[in-house]
C-alpha cells in the first residue's frame, strides 16, 4: 500500500520521496501545484485543509504541513485514512516559548495546540501517531535560515558573522527523512513526541562561519558585535527574536530518538550544493 506524503515539496519531502520510491513503496505526493512526473511517485493536487482527492488504502501518512491543518483534515474524517501518521513540529515549541515577541508566542501556541489536536484526532480515529520536533533544518536549499544568507552573499559578496555563544544543532533534512521512514516501518515511536537535532552542537558563530567557508567564492566578512546587533534589533522588528537568542542554546536531546529509531544524524558539514545557488529567485 502507498504512503501519502503531505508537504511533499518540503525539505524533508525532497529526501523522503526517493527513499520511499527506492524501497518499493507506492508514493502519493500531495502538492498545491502540478508537478512533473517522477519515477515511483504519483502526484496529487490539493492542499490542507481543503478537500483531498479520493485516496486508496494507505500504509501511512507522512506530513510536513502545519500541524493544525493536518488535524483539521483528520477531524473531518469518520474513519482512519491509514494505520499511522508521522508529522513534524519544531523544537521552537520549547526554545521560543518565552519569546518577548507576540508573533513568535502566537506561532508557538499554534504549534503546541496543533500537537495536542493531532493526538486527539488520532486517538478518535484509532491511528498510531508520532510527532518529530527537529531543530534548524538544512541540506536541501529550501530552508529560510541559512540558505537565504548564503544566497545573499552570492549577490553582495558580503557575509555577516553575528557574535553568538549559544549552541546550535542543525539537522540535515535527509536524516529527518530517515527518521520518518523508521517511524513508519517500525512503529517504535508510536504515541511519542521526539526531539531530533543534528549530530553536532556548535556555537552559533561557528555555524555561520562554516556556511561562509562552504561558498565557492570569496566573501568579505562582516563581524556583527553585540552593540551593532542590539541596534539592528531596535531598528528591525524581525531581527529581535533571532538576536535575542544568539547567546542561548537551541539544541535537542537525541537520546530517545536514537534509541527508538536507530538514527544517528550527521555532524554539520556543509558544501555549496546545499544552498542551491542556481535556484535563487
Amino acid at each position: 500500500m502507498p504512503v501519502l506524503v503531505i508537504g511533499a515539496t518540503s525539505q524533508i519531502g525532497h529526501f523522503l520521496l526517493p527513499r520511499l520510491a527506492a524501497g518499493g513503496d507506492g508514493v502519493l505526493a500531495l502538492s498545491r501545484h502540478p508537478r512533473p512526473a517522477r519515477a515511483g511517485v504519483q502526484w496529487l493536487q490539493g492542499q490542507l485543509p481543503g478537500p483531498m482527492p479520493e485516496l486508496p488504502p494507505l500504509r501511512a501518512v507522512a506530513s510536513f504541513a502545519p500541524l493544525d491543518t493536518l488535524a483539521q483534515w483528520l477531524s473531518g474524517l469518520q474513519s482512519a485514512p491509514a494505520p499511522r501518521v508521522v508529522a513534524t513540529s519544531s523544537m521552537s515549541v520549547l526554545t521560543k516559548r518565552d519569546s518577548a515577541l507576540p508573533a513568535e508566542r502566537e506561532l508557538i501556541g499554534r504549534l503546541a495546540a496543533g500537537e495536542a489536536e493531532l493526538e486527539r484526532q488520532c486517538r478518535r480515529l484509532g491511528m498510531a501517531w508520532t510527532v518529530l520536533r527537529p531543530t534548524l533544518i538544512y541540506g536541501a536549499g529550501l530552508d529560510r535560515s541559512l540558505t537565504p544568507i548564503a544566497r545573499r552573499a552570492a549577490r553582495t559578496r558580503l557575509f555577516p558573522l553575528p557574535a553568538g555563544r549559544g549552541l546550535r544543532q542543525p539537522v540535515h533534512a535527509d536524516d529527518l527523512a530517515t527518521a520518518v521512514l523508521a517511524c513508519i516501518d517500525t512503529g517504535a515511536a508510536d504515541g511519542r513526541i521526539l526531539a531530533l537535532g543534528g549530530g553536532e552542537r556548535l556555537p552559533a558563530a561557528e555555524m555561520f562561519a562554516r556556511v561562509r567557508a562552504s561558498l565557492p567564492f570569496a566573501t568579505v566578512p562582516l563581524p556583527l558585535g553585540r552593540p551593532l546587533l542590539r541596534l539592528l534589533a531596535a531598528l528591525l522588528p524581525g531581527a529581535r527574536g533571532p538576536v535575542s537568542r544568539l547567546d542561548r542554546d537551541l539544541v535537542a536531546d537525541n537520546a530517545e530518538a536514537s534509541a527508538l529509531l536507530g538514527v544517528a544524524p550527521r555532524p554539520f558539514r556543509v558544501d555549496a550544493s546545499m544552498w542551491r545557488m542556481d535556484a535563487e529567485g
